[in-house]
């Protein structure tokens, strides 16, 4: 047999050879049966929370039930009923008040996925469990200097992220600029996928998706099929582009418009990069400024290659299909221009501070023994020696156990080597990381991300200044089936 494509995978090992057991429903339905999403609506942007005179309150229930995806009654997992849950918009300094109540059947919990808060206590504390029927209150403050940008939140808790993300458990933070960037309008986009079958159901995962990570067979934008934006000549627009996506990368393209990058994650660029495409892996954000030119555009996601999964069904490879996300109507009278964007402070750079330590990270994948075992919270693929393992530094993910101790306060560099042949986008929480070196070339810029795409058979190296908070937190791949599978390990600073 030869290289199995990813739509091929969502056949054979998701759909079976006639039928699948919808997720914990106990309900067959034909490998024939297929959702047909509603004909394109108009962009609907999530309900926005802002903070007032530095706090924010707000209230999440996590429930599964019918909601409205691609324009059709679906069952999914929501925040407050809506997929992508609301938008919390916040400003430098800010206390977020966050009570999570947890109407699902299994554990929850929440992290505030790139925020430089504290991971203790009730702050982005990952090992808080919140069992089905409880709630629980956050508190994040976040610092009178936290960077600008785009942010979001996800469940994080460990064995069950990739279900509860996938099934629609995600929602956008912006944390606005001390001085507003001129724009038209700004819009959030939400970008993520699914697999419904013809009743609106998800359908459980097979195997093959948690070896290579599961790709939804339905693209979504803030929850709906490829959606309308219309906008008039000369408007400036920004986008804030969050990839919520499980395990799909996106390389995003809107030919025939102008497109300026201001950064990705919380990195921020001195001066707007002009930009044709963008890939972002799973977890990464893109904070993009738009300039409309008359005509329609597509808002498109290229393909990605992200490696193939050798000794599973002669390797099956985890490569995206193009996708059409949406669609950019511009006419009408042009907009008189805006004034210029406003500079941006020169990001700090690591490339010449001291270096308080060195240490390497190796994340590989493959056939072996005692590969993950539910105790890690991983999903066996097999028996005996026949199974997948997702290792870093040769050991699966357990909660008991610090594999990385850093002082407070120091400034590391490390070398993310992936041993695999599948790519892996590394994640640190609560700390974002500048990249020094890819590939074996210096990087030639300043470039701070919190999601660093490792590609496969590749070394990155970063460095890390772990600065402001003490305290337990992970880092591990945010192919979030690989995160469950056991490729995480966590940090203390101390």
């Amino acid at each position: 047999m030869g290289h199995i494509t990813r739509r091929q995978v969502l056949i054979l090992g998701g759909l079976g050879t006639a039928s699948v057991v919808a997720g914990g429903a106990g309900l067959f339905w034909s490998a024939n049966a297929e959702f047909v999403p509603a004909r394109a609506e108009d962009l609907i942007e999530p309900k926005a929370l802002r903070s007032v005179n530095g706090t924010l309150h707000v209230k999440l229930t996590a429930a599964e039930g019918r909601t409205r995806i691609a324009g059709r009654s679906a069952t999914a997992l929501t925040y407050n009923g809506g997929l992508p849950g609301p938008t919390l918009i916040l400003r430098p300094g800010d206390r977020v008040n966050v009570s999570l109540e947890n109407q699902l059947l299994d554990p929850t919990n929440l992290h505030v996925h790139g925020l430089h808060v504290s991971p203790r206590g009730n702050s982005d504390n990952i090992f808080v469990s919140i069992d089905p029927g409880s709630s629980f209150d956050y508190e994040y403050v976040l610092p009178n200097d936290h960077p600008p940008g785009v942010y979001w939140y996800h469940p994080h808790h460990h064995g069950m992220v990739a279900t509860q993300v996938f099934g629609g458990l995600y929602g956008a933070i912006i944390v606005e600029d001390s001085i507003p960037i001129p724009v038209a309008r700004e819009r959030v986009l939400v970008i993520s996928d699914i697999t419904l079958d013809g009743s609106g159901a998800i359908p459980a995962a097979s195997a093959m998706d948690r070896v290579i990570g599961r790709e939804g067979s339905q693209m979504l934008v803030n929850g709906q099929a490829s959606p309308q934006l219309k906008a008039r000549p000369g408007e400036r627009e920004r986008w804030r582009v969050v990839n919520a996506c499980a395990s799909r990368y996106l390389k995003l393209r809107l030919d025939g418009q102008r497109l300026q990058l201001l950064g990705i994650d919380s990195g921020r660029f001195p001066q707007p990069q002009d930009v044709t495409e963008v890939t972002l892996a799973p977890g990464n954000r893109a904070d993009l400024l738009v300039t409309a030119a008359n005509g329609t555009a597509t808002l498109r996601s290229l393909p990605v290659d992200r490696g193939t999964a050798i000794g599973m069904m002669s390797g099956a490879v985890a490569s995206s299909t193009p996708e059409n996300l949406a669609t950019f109507t511009v006419v009408g009278v042009p907009a008189t221009p805006l004034a210029a964007v406003p500079p941006q402070p020169s990001p700090r750079d690591l490339r010449t501070s001291p270096i308080n330590g060195r240490r390497e990270l190796i994340f590989a994948m493959g056939m072996g023994s005692g590969g993950m075992g539910m105790g890690s919270g991983g999903m066996g693929m097999g028996s005996g020696t026949n199974m997948m393992r997702f290792t870093i530094d040769g050991k699966e993910f357990d909660p008991a156990r610090i594999d990385t101790a850093v002082h407070a306060g120091a400034v590391e560099e490390w070398t993310l080597t992936n041993t695999s042949p599948m790519d892996h986008p590394v994640h640190l929480h609560v700390w974002p990381m500048q990249i020094v070196e890819q590939n074996g070339a210096p990087v030639d810029r300043v470039l701070w991300q919190d999601v660093v795409n490792v590609p496969a058979h590749s070394s990155i190296r970063v460095r890390i200044p772990f600065e402001d908070f003490t305290g337990e937190t992970v880092y591990h791949c945010h192919i979030l089936d690989h995160e469950d599978g056991g490729m995480m390990g966590t940090i203390t600073a101390n």
